[in-house]
């Protein structure tokens, strides 16, 4: 499955957290492979909203929807709250 172009506020993001080269390399497993094991795709609660998420990092998740065979990723998020 390949992911839309993300807006410029994840794109922002990225770059305050330095979490660019990872999404770049997430996705490139992610479009070989959804279910990758590194990175730990899942459904969340509750599931009826279709709401995924895989891992950027131990702390950064993507949270995504997928929509006629096309990725949005529509949030990039801390995993953990302090």
């Amino acid at each position: 499955m390949v992911i839309e172009p993300l807006r410029k506020d994840l794109e922002d993001y990225l770059v305050l957290h330095g979490l660019i080269v990872q999404f770049k390399k997430c996705t490139v497993l992610f479009e070989q492979n959804i279910r990758h094991p590194s990175l730990h795709t899942e459904l969340l609660e509750p599931r009826w909203r279709g709401i995924y998420s895989f891992r950027l990092d131990k702390k950064y998740r993507a949270l995504f929807f997928i929509t006629n065979g096309k990725v949005e990723v529509f949030q990039i998020t801390s995993h953990y709250k302090k």
